[in-house]
């Protein structure tokens, strides 16, 4: 997918959504970003196999206001009012998500918030992406293959 390509897809809000990316893909994804004038959040998961590790991680790394209480309550609000960080779009890179992945419960309860702030954020006409990075090529038994949206960069 050439870069304009990807900045044309990555405008269209109702496509917004969870998907698998590879590290190749993310210089390609935070250029076309950043183009569009979207926030960019790094979120490194190393270590993070629970709720209780991560939802502290996001805090910091999105750098929310200092109400935020670390629970996923907290994290849907800070999620779907970014108004402490205005941009004309919102993608978040989770790299280091292997863990978390094999924490069947946990990336259940994280990814539920994230389609709700998604979705929210659909109603604005507003794209809120996330992207997952895993180090195996295989799923887990039970999680479905998050599909790639950068099958091919060129």
């Amino acid at each position: 997918m050439s870069q304009q390509a990807l900045k044309k897809h990555l405008a269209q809000a109702e496509q917004a959504g969870i998907y698998r990316f590879s590290a190749l893909e993310r210089e390609a994804l935070e250029k076309a970003s950043k183009a569009l004038g979207f926030a960019v959040f790094n979120v490194n998961l190393e270590g993070c196999a629970d709720l209780d590790a991560i939802l502290p991680t996001l805090g910091k790394t999105l750098n929310f206001p200092n109400w935020y209480g670390a629970n996923l309550d907290a994290l849907n609000d800070c999620l779907t009012d970014l108004s402490w960080h205005e941009a004309k779009g919102y993608l978040l890179l989770f790299s280091e998500a292997d863990a978390l992945y094999a924490a069947t419960a946990s990336f259940s309860a994280l990814n539920e918030v994230l389609t709700a702030a998604i979705e929210e954020w659909q109603t604005q006409g507003i794209p809120f992406w996330v992207f997952y990075e895993f180090q195996r090529a295989e799923p887990l038994d039970g999680l479905p293959n998050l599909p790639s949206l950068l099958p091919s960069l060129s």
